[in-house]
């Protein structure tokens, strides 16, 4: 792979010692099977597979391969449910998601572990933002649920009925806590889906809702690939599909739910513009910049991956951007010291490969920092590509992984266009010094999330979404409710 041969002039002349997280607190069992109707089941096909380490191509577990035969005994069996579960009070139900946030809290540092460990990404973000938003996200909701008619004055909301829910591997636990919670709040029952490459958490989920005493049937929780998502999709006695994933799944699942009476939320792919004026805090800025693509090795749908500096400061902005990438570390992702953890697979390791040598051949200039990678396991280096343009690959297409394409503006006008020049409508960033320009260029991009002076910033009271090829629905907040809700 390409290399700066200047990189060594910022790198840092001190190291850390390495700080890993225990390990020994946690429980994994060798093999999980599918939690339908209150308990835990063997697929009927008897099929299972691994669930890898990225870190180190080492198998955690083996995990159920649901077929449609269990799909369809999930949905049964939350149809079943769905009647006793709707018909309870909002408090009752309240109580329950309650008991689901505090459990996820007593188990945090668990959760934080098991996280990283099948998923790659750096303990500091499992145990910091992954897994106490999942808990907020539930308490969030159990305040809501005995509060409906609140949230929809005059209008009498009912729950839909049974809601299948695909989540995607990048934020395992919390996707599954954005989308459990408001269902379950509104009186839905679930069959959820999480990713095959993840779904160790979902399934640790499992043992708390079940801990929790939730009616049985309430919540499914099915693992396989697409098969099983398709089940999930296409099953006649689901009322709901909530997606989060690629933006071609979300084509796939659009078309196979039109004509149905089904409603849809899609939280889709991505290519979030970060935007960086001449009056901005320029060390804040850097900061923003880094956390915008290389948390979670750059694995984030609302990424900030094209970035656009103005003219005047790009050249001290660019400099100051590469001493900082320097300093970042990549490895172990147990290791508190980790900045970028290990890239979920090898498929898309291959994939951001894939792209970095697609810019390199479009004439991109590129910029990584020395990095020393652990001899096992899934690794990318931070990756900056100078003297793009809005027709490069890398500049239009998602990459899902830690590499920023370098734009530079002149005028508000010019970064409008450029910024709004994608398939894509998720999220963007913009830095300044001036509210007034920060509330401007919210009128004018083509973003369903846009954050001032910061970046990568969620609360579970704060809704989710986009627009475009993004998807269409919000999590999330208030608005996160109206999804899973039908007036009469």
């Amino acid at each position: 792979m390409a290399k700066n041969n200047n990189n060594n002039i910022f790198k840092a002349s001190w190291t850390y010692d390495e700080a890993p997280e225990s390990i020994d607190h946690i429980q994994i069992k060798e093999q999980y099977d599918l939690y339908i109707d209150g308990k835990f089941t063997k697929p009927i096909k008897g099929k299972y597979f691994d669930t890898i380490n990225p870190s180190n191509g080492e198998k955690i577990a083996n995990i159920a391969e649901a077929s449609s035969e269990d799909v369809d005994k999930a949905v049964k069996a939350a149809r079943k449910a769905f009647k006793g579960w709707a018909a309870l009070s909002g408090k009752e139900r309240g109580k329950y998601i309650f008991r689901i946030a505090r459990l996820i809290q007593e188990r945090a540092r668990e959760f934080a572990v098991i996280e990283s460990l099948d998923g790659g990404k750096p303990i500091r973000e499992s145990r910091d933002i992954d897994i106490p938003l999942a808990a907020n996200h539930f308490f969030y909701y159990a305040g809501w649920a005995d509060k409906l008619e609140y949230a929809f004055p005059n209008r009498d909301p009912k729950p839909l009925g049974v809601v299948g829910q695909i989540i995607p591997w990048n934020f395992p636990l919390l996707m599954a806590a954005w989308k459990l919670a408001p269902a379950l709040a509104t009186g839905n029952t679930v069959v959820l889906k999480p990713a095959e490459t993840t779904s160790l958490t979902a399934l640790k989920l499992a043992e708390i809702i079940h801990e929790s005493g939730i009616p049985k049937g309430v919540v499914n929780i099915v693992t396989g690939a697409g098969e099983t998502g398709a089940s999930i999709v296409n099953h006649s006695d689901v009322n709901k599909i909530a997606f989060t994933g690629s933006t071609g799944v979300g084509k796939y699942i659009q078309k196979a739910t039109a004509g149905t009476n089904k409603k849809l939320t899609l939280e889709l792919g991505g290519k979030g513009a970060n935007i960086i004026f001449e009056d901005a805090s320029i060390d804040q800025a850097v900061e923003g910049i880094v956390n915008a693509i290389f948390f979670n090795q750059g694995h984030v749908c609302c990424a900030g991956s094209r970035l656009f500096i103005q003219e005047s400061v790009a050249d001290l902005v660019i400099e100051k951007l590469k001493r900082r990438m320097e300093t970042l570390i990549v490895g172990n992702p147990l290791d508190k010291n980790t900045d970028i953890g290990a890239i979920n697979s090898k498929k898309q390791l291959k994939t951001i490969e894939n792209y970095i040598k697609i810019g390199i051949n479009e004439g991109g200039e590129i910029y990584q920092p020395e990095c020393k990678f652990p001899t096992q396991g899934n690794w990318c280096a931070p990756t900056l590509f100078l003297n793009v343009s809005q027709s490069h690959r890398i500049v239009q297409e998602e990459i899902f992984g830690p590499v920023l394409a370098v734009q530079t503006f002149r005028t508000i006008d010019e970064v409008i266009e450029k910024a709004n020049n994608t398939p894509y409508g998720l999220s963007a960033g913009v830095w300044t010094e001036k509210g007034s320009k920060i509330f401007h260029l919210t009128q004018k991009l083509n973003a369903g999330v846009i954050w001032g002076n910061t970046f990568n910033k969620f609360d579970a009271t704060s809704p989710f979404g986009g627009y475009k090829e993004s998807g269409f629905g919000r999590e999330g907040g208030l608005h996160g409710l109206k999804p899973y809700v039908k007036f009469e």
